[in-house]
């Protein structure tokens, strides 16, 4: 398959050409991030995320460009939209300004009501998820429900871990959407 005829099929949305683009510009994107932010989890977070949106805006991209162009434009952003988040979120160091020494920790921990409401919510979460075609329900079903690894997925579902992460993240967006829209 050809970069434009699996772009052509893609907007008409192929999963074997999402699968072609993903395997053939995987390692160019996470290549790009890996040099730029210089950590692996992080790089492929973001690779993940880029072709997640990539996918989900494929219709919108011009044939004029270069496809791996527009790729590393979005990762781009979507590194430059996480370093602003970053500077937005509290921070977990001591300050030595003074002598009196502080620690501004961010508590991540479930409280109580959290718990209650985590109770409450998970008969409606899968209410939600049933919403959900059957492929979506089945990888949200192994990454959180059976606390599976990506690794473990992939040999599960018998498919590349790159397009399980894809799948999953697609997965999550698609739920948010039903869950946003009640």
């Amino acid at each position: 398959m050809e970069i434009k005829e699996a772009i052509q099929k893609a907007k008409q949305n192929d999963q074997k050409a999402f699968n072609f683009l993903l395997d053939t510009y995987w390692d160019y994107v996470y290549g790009f991030q890996l040099k730029r932010i210089e950590n692996e989890n992080d790089a492929e977070d973001i690779t993940i995320q880029t072709f997640s949106k990539a996918f989900d805006k494929i219709e919108s991209f011009d044939e004029k460009y270069a496809f791996n162009t527009w790729l590393v434009a979005i990762s781009k952003n979507i590194h430059i939209d996480l370093v602003r988040k970053e500077k937005r979120q509290p921070s977990n160091t001591i300050s030595n300004d003074n002598e009196d020494s502080f620690y501004d920790i961010l508590d991540e921990s479930p409280s109580a009501e959290d718990k209650l409401i985590t109770e409450q919510n998970l008969a409606k979460l899968l209410r939600d998820i049933k919403k959900l075609k059957p492929h979506y329900q089945e990888i949200i079903n192994l990454r959180f429900f059976q606390e599976l690894s990506y690794k473990d997925i992939s040999k599960e579902l018998n498919e590349p871990i790159n397009n399980i992460k894809v799948k999953l993240l697609r997965a999550k967006k698609l739920l948010a959407e039903i869950i946003k829209n009640k």
